[in-house]
Order: C-alpha cells, then sequence, then structure tokens
C-alpha cells in the first residue's frame, strides 16, 4: 500500500471517528435533554392536577369521573401530553383519554405512587410504551387516596426527537464531507512536500546521507538560515575537538563554533583559507546551501591541514639538514685536498695540525653531548634548525646549560614531546626569518621544579632580528595575524600560525608564554615559554 493511500486511510478514520463520535455525543445529550424537558413538564402537569381542590374534593362525589374527566382533559390538552390519568387508592381510573377506558383498573402497578413517592420510568400500558410521571393525591388529611399518573408515548418522543435531530445529523454530515475532501487536500500536500517518496525510499536517503557525512574524511559543518546548527558530521566534530556533537544541534552556531569559523560562515564571498581551531591547522571553504535557487543556509567544508603543516615543516628541517650536510660534504672535500697537498709536499706535521685544528663536528652527539638535552628528538631537531640556519648565515646556539632528561614512551611524556617539538620549531623558524644574514639565535631549554610543585619545562628563544614591537605584543598570538606578506591568492601553510599554536599548547598544559618587554623593535626578541610537564623530578 502507498504511502498516499496510507496516508488517505488514516485520515478518513480519524476524521470519521472524530465527527460520528461527536455527533453520537450530541446526539445521546439532545435525547436526554428532550427527556428531562418532558419529565418536567410532565411532573409540573401531575403536581399540579394532584393539588386542584376540583380533583380533590370531586373523589367524595358520587361520580367523580364527571368532574375529574374534563379538568384531565383539559390539563392533556393544554400541556401537549398524551394522557392524563387519575385514580383512586385501589387504582380505578376516573379518567382517562380512551371514555371507554374509565372505572377500570390501571394495567400497570400503581403500587409506588400509592404508597406516597413519585414514579418516573418507561412502561407500557394500554395505549403502548410511554414515557410517564406517577404522582399521589393526598387528601386534607394527609393521607393517598389516589394517584395522578401524566405521560408521553415512546413513538412521540422519537418523533420529536427525530424532528429535532435533522440540522444535527445534516451538520455531521456536511462536517464527514468536509473532513475527507480536507484529508484528500492534505495527503496530496504532504506527498508534495518529500517529492512523492514511499517511505523505504526516504529511509534510504537518510541512510545513505549518515553513511557518506559520517564516512568522509571532511568535516562538514550546515547552519540554517538563522545561524543554527543543523548538522555536524563526525570528521567535523573530531577536528573541532567536540564530544557530544549531537547535543549541538540547534543551537547558534555562534554558540558552538570558533570565532573564525564563525566569521567565514557569515563571508558570503569567503573563499578557502586557513583557519586554526585549538591546535589544528584547517582549510576552510564555505558553500551556500540552495533549494530551488532560494538560499537555506550556508555549509562550511573542513579538511585538516595540520599534518601537512608538520609535513612542511619536517620537510623544510630534512631540506635543510641535506644542504647543511651537503654544505659539510662540499667544505670536507675542500680540506681533504689541503691535507692531500700538505702529505704530497711532505709536510705531515702541518698535515696533522690541520686535522687537529677542524676537528670533526656536526653530528647529533655535539648537541646532546655538549648540553643537558638527553631527549634524541628535541635534539635532531635543533641539530636540524642550526644547520638549515647555517646555510641562511645565521647562527643558532644552544645553551650548554640546557637540561632535558630523555622523555619516556608513555602517551603523557610523548605527547609533552610532541608539543615541545611544536613550541621549539616555530619559535626557532620565527627567529631565524627575523634575523638577517650574519644574524645570531641561542636557545635554552631546561626543566626544573615548578613553584606550584611537579616538573616544568622553559623554552627561551632570543635573537637580535628586527624585534616585536610593543604595539603588536599582544596581536602576535592572534590566529591569522602575521607581519610577514603573503602574495595575493596565496594559501600560506603557517603565516599568522606558529605563535598562536605555542600560546594554545602552553595554555592547556597550563603555562604561559612570554615575550621580554625591556626589548623594542629593532633589538631583537626574546620569547620564554613555561610548560607544566605533569612528572616529578
Amino acid at each position: 500500500m502507498s504511502l498516499r493511500v496510507q496516508l488517505l486511510l488514516l485520515q478518513l478514520a480519524i476524521v470519521l471517528v472524530t465527527v460520528l463520535g461527536t455527533g453520537i455525543v450530541a446526539s445521546a445529550l439532545q435525547e436526554q435533554q428532550l427527556r428531562d424537558a418532558y419529565r418536567d413538564r410532565m411532573i409540573g402537569v401531575a403536581q399540579s392536577a394532584a393539588s386542584l381542590p376540583a380533583i380533590v374534593d370531586a373523589f367524595d362525589d358520587a361520580d367523580p369521573s364527571a368532574t375529574i374527566q374534563p379538568i384531565a382533559e383539559l390539563l392533556r390538552k393544554a400541556s401537549d401530553v398524551t394522557y392524563v390519568v387519575v385514580t383512586n387508592a385501589e387504582g380505578i381510573r376516573y379518567s382517562h383519554p380512551d371514555p371507554d377506558r374509565i372505572g377500570e383498573h390501571v394495567s400497570t402497578d400503581p403500587s409506588l405512587p400509592l404508597s406516597g413517592k413519585t414514579y418516573v420510568g418507561t412502561q407500557t400500558g394500554t395505549l403502548g410504551a410511554s414515557w410517564r410521571v406517577k404522582v399521589p393525591i393526598f387528601n386534607h388529611g394527609g393521607a393517598v387516596m389516589g394517584l395522578v399518573s401524566v405521560g408521553i408515548l415512546e413513538s412521540d418522543l422519537r418523533s420529536d426527537y427525530l424532528g429535532n435531530s435533522t440540522l444535527l445529523f445534516l451538520t455531521i454530515a456536511i462536517a464527514a464531507v468536509l473532513g475527507v475532501i480536507g484529508a484528500a487536500g492534505v495527503t496530496s500536500l504532504i506527498r508534495r512536500r518529500i517529492y512523492g517518496l514511499e517511505p523505504e525510499q526516504i529511509a534510504g536517503l537518510l541512510e545513505e546521507r549518515e553513511a557518506i557525512l559520517h564516512g568522509v574524511r571532511e568535516g562538514v559543518v550546515a547552519v540554517d538560515d538563522r545561524g543554527h546548527v543543523t548538522l555536524i558530521n563526525d570528521a567535523a566534530a573530531r577536528l573541532l575537538g567536540m564530544d557530544d556533537s549531537a547535543g549541538l544541534i540547534g543551537r547558534p552556531a555562534a554558540e558552538v563554533l570558533d570565532a573564525d569559523l564563525v566569521q567565514v560562515l557569515a563571508d558570503v564571498e569567503a573563499e578557502q583559507r586557513l583557519v586554526l581551531s585549538g591546535e589544528r591547522v584547517l582549510v576552510v571553504r564555505r558553500d551556500s546551501a540552495e533549494i530551488d535557487g532560494s538560499t537555506i543556509g550556508a555549509i562550511l567544508i573542513l579538511r585538516d591541514n595540520t599534518e601537512l603543516h608538520t609535513l612542511l615543516r619536517d620537510l623544510d628541517g630534512a631540506q635543510g639538514l641535506a644542504d647543511g650536510l651537503r654544505s659539510q660534504a662540499h667544505g670536507f672535500a675542500n680540506k681533504l685536498h689541503v691535507i692531500s697537498g700538505l702529505l704530497e709536499l711532505g709536510h705531515v706535521d702541518e698535515a696533522v695540525a690541520f686535522i687537529a685544528h677542524e676537528g670533526s663536528g656536526g653530528t647529533l652527539a655535539d648537541v646532546t653531548g655538549s648540553t643537558g638535552i638527553r631527549d634524541l628528538e628535541v635534539g635532531a631537531l635543533l641539530l636540524v634548525k642550526q644547520a638549515h640556519a647555517k646555510e641562511l648565515g645565521i647562527i643558532v646556539s644552544i645553551d650548554p646549560e640546557s637540561q632535558l632528561p630523555a622523555l619516556g614512551t608513555d602517551p603523557v611524556s610523548e605527547r609533552l614531546r610532541d608539543d615541545l617539538l611544536t613550541v621549539l620549531g616555530n619559535l626557532l623558524d620565527n627567529s631565524v626569518e627575523a634575523c638577517a644574514y650574519g644574524g645570531h639565535v641561542s636557545v635554552s631549554v631546561a626543566e626544573a621544579t615548578a613553584p606550584a610543585g611537579g616538573s616544568e619545562v622553559t623554552v627561551t628563544v632570543e635573537d637580535d632580528g628586527v624585534g616585536i614591537p610593543a604595539e603588536l605584543r599582544d596581536r602576535v598570538f592572534t590566529a591569522g595575524f602575521s607581519s610577514k606578506a603573503t602574495l595575493p591568492g596565496q594559501l600560506s601553510t603557517g603565516r599568522g600560525i606558529g605563535l598562536t599554536l605555542v600560546k594554545r599548547i602552553a595554555q592547556r598544559h597550563g603555562g604561559s608564554v612570554e615575550i621580554d618587554s625591556d626589548r623594542n623593535a629593532g633589538n631583537g626578541a626574546r620569547i620564554v615559554v613555561r610548560v607544566p610537564a605533569g612528572r616529578q623530578l
């Protein structure tokens, strides 16, 4: 059975049950009101007849019916009831619509009214089934001496009821017809709204949508035209660091997303750009969501660029190391030529002295051996940065007083190592870029006991470059801010991100980042980063 037929039948059933139920209840109430009205009328007529002095006094006459019959008929016609019957204490009639019945015993039990009580109910008498009232007649001494029975035939009641219900039944019929027409119209409207799809087709589309959205690696965030979040897939929740993405649906985007992402959403002309969310570098693209040419919201496509950013940084380091090794190899070749020439000339002592003067150097042992840095990955990073800076004519010196024990392989130590590599790499890259040829950068890494307990790693990078003006010391930590020019249309992989990452990493550990406030632009910069290590020394 198609959805259209199901909806139509369901709505028809609801309409018909509602209309018919209402009609039945209204009909029953109308019948009850009709009976109550007749009952009140019959009680009034019966009590009036029972209290009339003419009827009470006529009981003592030789022929009571001669006086009572005309009065009873007058009351019957005036009150529009079927009969008014008056009897004595033995149940002998003194009045009846059929005069031939006068003097006969009543056909129904008169015991209840003769006991002094009023009877209301349906009984079958000589005229047929009737809705009747029986009240006792009291003499002047208060004793029961007869009764008055007033009634109306059930057939007359039904006729009155049907006559009064014609408008009700007509209204019910019209309501049912209008309900059927409305149900058909609503069914057609629903079909158009769901593009004529059947339930199984809708379920299939929903399953495919969920599988696609939650299966792709790119993050997808959708907002409606009011700026409320309507969709966040699993990849977007992971990239944005959200635990309960389902609880964010329906909330304003400004409360859920970073300010940079909200700014991209608001910019209709926004192109692909880099956004720093937490400690992730994201490439964000905005698209408009449209249906039938009308814009209903916006969609953000998020792609993680953190790994690419790291790979580019590592590639720069590897390239710098390769360039440094190539330069050293070239230098060693020249030195070998000198040694060979001295030996060929027979100056053995001079060759030995030249070898002793030049020494070796340029290995990882120079970093880990001459300083207190024992972690190989940190030492390797410093060695690569030294080699790269040397190619640019910049000296990177490592404070021999640096102290950093070898970090373990547990998750806490691994995370600390990754964070230190990010902090050192970004600070050294910035310092090298800030220095001119012949510049100098000094690095110090020290782990010591923190004032609040536990250990704290302090990273200090100092250069003699262009420095950071006092008015920019707060802005340099803002995502996207950079004093370096970027070509128009160029998608930078690192501009305005390095120092922001450094600060966010320090804040996540409960640490701090400080810029030496005694230095002015043109006199270099000194940045100190303190990162609690979360362990005891």
